[in-house]
């Protein structure tokens, strides 16, 4: 059965073509509750209509409620005040659309539509363990895949890692110069955990010998150099003398300094070009290293309960594009400059010029994110992939997917960029390279700690065995988190807040899990209750018939929420049913004894409807559904 508002809408443009002749958008028609006041389920606008029928509104809302009585077995009849048309609905039909939505096996999902669709998401560097920004993009993506699957796409879930580079190297050259052979095995940290910590080291060490240099003669002459310059008599219009000799060091000449002066920083560029030369000592060192890495990153996404179908890396995609910069030369699509650097331009689609290939003949990211889109649609035949990144890098895919367009690639249509606004703390933002982070095995931790200090307090667990207490306070505690991320629009920054997340009232994981929790309870309770006497059930509450309108809305949230991408959608819905099930709890008694069967009957199966859609809702955003708390 089809939504109850939306059948009527189509039902309504059926009258208006049947009675004056004339065509009408089902979407159009302006349908709403009925005010409490006045007898009615449903109150259609009829003034609409009256340039079509040339008749005065009583009349028309007399002629549309006639055709609905006499063509809708949904209702059963009506009244009209003015301009409004008041229609009640059956009384069996309550019922009727109850026993359809439960008796359908995965009520809320979609049939196949026989499309595939990739997700890209975590994507992380190999120099440091994941963090409360991987987090949400991680969450994002296992969510919106769940909720593609369950719209009907055939998904692949992705991940790209950056395994490469000079910030990799750091890592490397730190830990051969100060780990005295560390491992996880013998430190007793995790492999991503401790190979940070060397990324850490690494800046600390650069910055200690860069304050040593700022010191000397040669700092002071490039300083004196660059005010000299245009861009330093600029800089002292704009803002003065006032502490531009550190502006200079901190934001202009550093990176140069790394590159040409440092002596760490020769070390991990000529650590860089024997990786790329091949060079067996350091490929042993980087495969050694990174394979610490990747069992630390297994574990925390085990933990966070995300999987991926296959995973490519930039040390083996780096070179992927290069063919496609050929042949786009050769079509005219990019062009070369005078140092021989490959461009395309992109002006007349409001974005700039943009270099695909330097003028070494070395590539650029693009470069390589054109070759990865290419080598994934070879892979997998996708004809949507969806990139899930912060939203720092907006422009990047701007270009990236014009690019792919003029290149007529199949999938080009099907690109979208998740983007998404960064993560801060209360007292602000994360800086990894200086090791001020929420780690997000440290923040799983944290939230099943907090969990648990509630649930002693409460003592709402007692009686249970210790591993089973353990484990819902798992439940509940990543729950919590998951929720708390991805109730916000992805597109919204948010600031994190562990103790608030974990509150059993409000806008929250735990409250919407207790009122899962509930229906099980009931179930638990009912077993032997005769569900077929829900039929002859029909003086329907208002709190009864405001849930299940809710619930029937749950397929077009799986599919508003695949078309945004945005897993806030289930979230919020599943919150609002969360909140109409407790006002229905404790409005309308379930198994009171007094009660008449088919009441207990016919709320015992709302009951059971709301745990399915919860449960559902929950599962869609990789929540799960504790039986006790």
């Amino acid at each position: 059965m089809s939504n109850i508002t939306d059948t009527l809408k189509e039902n309504v443009a059926k009258a208006v073509k049947s009675l004056y002749g004339a065509d009408f958008e089902a979407k159009k028609v302006n349908i709403s509750p009925t005010r409490k006041e006045i007898e009615g389920d449903y109150t259609i606008l009829v003034f609409p209509f009256a340039k079509i029928a040339r008749k005065r509104p009583e009349a028309i809302g007399e002629e549309i409620g006639q055709y609905l009585v006499e063509n809708m077995d949904a209702v059963a009849k009506f009244n009209i005040i003015k301009g409004f048309l008041n229609l009640s609905v059956s009384d069996n039909l309550w019922a009727s659309m109850l026993n359809n939505m439960l008796g359908q096996a995965d009520f809320g999902t979609h049939p196949k539509n026989g499309e595939k669709v990739m997700v890209e998401y975590s994507s992380p560097n190999t120099n440091k363990p994941l963090h409360l920004g991987h987090v949400r993009n991680i969450l994002l993506g296992w969510s919106c895949a769940k909720i593609l699957d369950a719209a009907g796409y055939d998904v692949t879930r992705v991940q790209i890692i950056n395994d490469r580079g000079v910030h990799i190297c750091k890592s490397m050259l730190t830990w051969e110069l100060y780990g005295n052979g560390e491992t996880p095995e013998s430190s007793g940290m995790k492999g991503d955990h401790m190979i940070g910590k060397y990324y850490v080291l690494f800046d600390k060490k650069f910055q200690e010998e860069y304050k040593v240099w700022q010191k000397s003669k040669a700092a002071l002459a490039r300083y004196k150099t660059w005010i000299n310059s245009e861009a330093g008599q600029k800089a002292v219009k704009e803002q003065g003398t006032n502490e531009l000799e550190a502006h200079f060091y901190k934001s202009v000449y550093k990176n140069k300094y790394f590159n040409d002066e440092s002596e760490i920083g020769q070390k991990v560029n000529e650590m860089l070009i024997k990786w790329e030369n091949n060079d067996p000592e350091i490929r042993a060192l980087w495969q050694k290293m990174n394979g610490w890495v990747y069992a630390g990153f297994n574990e925390t996404y085990k933990n966070l309960g995300v999987s991926f179908d296959d995973i490519y890396y930039e040390s083996n995609t780096y070179l992927l594009g290069k063919d496609t910069i050929e042949a786009g030369l050769e079509k005219g699509l990019f062009f070369k400059k005078e140092d021989n650097s490959v461009w395309i331009d992109l002006t007349d689609a409001k974005l700039d010029e943009k270099l695909v290939l330097r003028s070494n003949g070395t590539s650029v990211y693009m470069t390589q994110d054109m070759g990865t889109a290419q080598q994934r649609y070879k892979d997998h035949g996708v004809s949507k992939m969806i990139y899930v990144v912060g939203n720092e890098q907006e422009y990047h895919f701007k270009v990236l997917f014009e690019i792919l367009k003029r290149l007529e690639e199949p999938y080009a249509a099907g690109l979208h960029h998740l983007s998404y606004g960064m993560v801060e703390l209360p007292d602000g933002k994360m800086k990894s390279r200086e090791g001020k982070v929420v780690d997000a095995d440290d923040l799983m931790v944290e939230v099943q700690a907090a969990v648990k200090a509630v649930s002693e307090e409460s003592g709402g667990l007692v009686g249970l065995p210790e591993e089973t207490i353990t484990d819902i306070h798992r439940q509940i505690g990543l729950g919590a988190l998951k929720f708390f991320i991805l109730k916000i629009n992805p597109r919204r920054g948010m600031i994190f807040n562990p103790a608030e997340s974990v509150e059993i009232q409000g806008q929250t994981g735990p409250f919407i899990q207790y009122a899962t929790m509930r229906t099980k309870a009931v179930e638990r309770k009912a077993k032997d209750i005769d569900l077929s006497f829900s039929d002859n059930y029909t003086d329907v509450q208002d709190i009864e018939q405001e849930l299940l309108l809710m619930l029937q809305k749950f397929p077009k949230i799986i599919a508003k929420a695949a078309n945004t991408y945005s897993p806030a959608e289930v979230a919020n819905y599943s919150y609002e049913v969360a909140k109409i099930f407790n006002r229905f709890y404790n409005l309308c008694p379930i198994l009171k004894a007094d009660n008449p069967l088919e009441v207990k009957a016919f709320r015992l199966k709302l009951c059971q409807l709301t745990g399915k859609v919860l449960v559902k809702g929950l599962d869609l955003l990789g929540m799960e559904s504790p039986d006790y708390m």
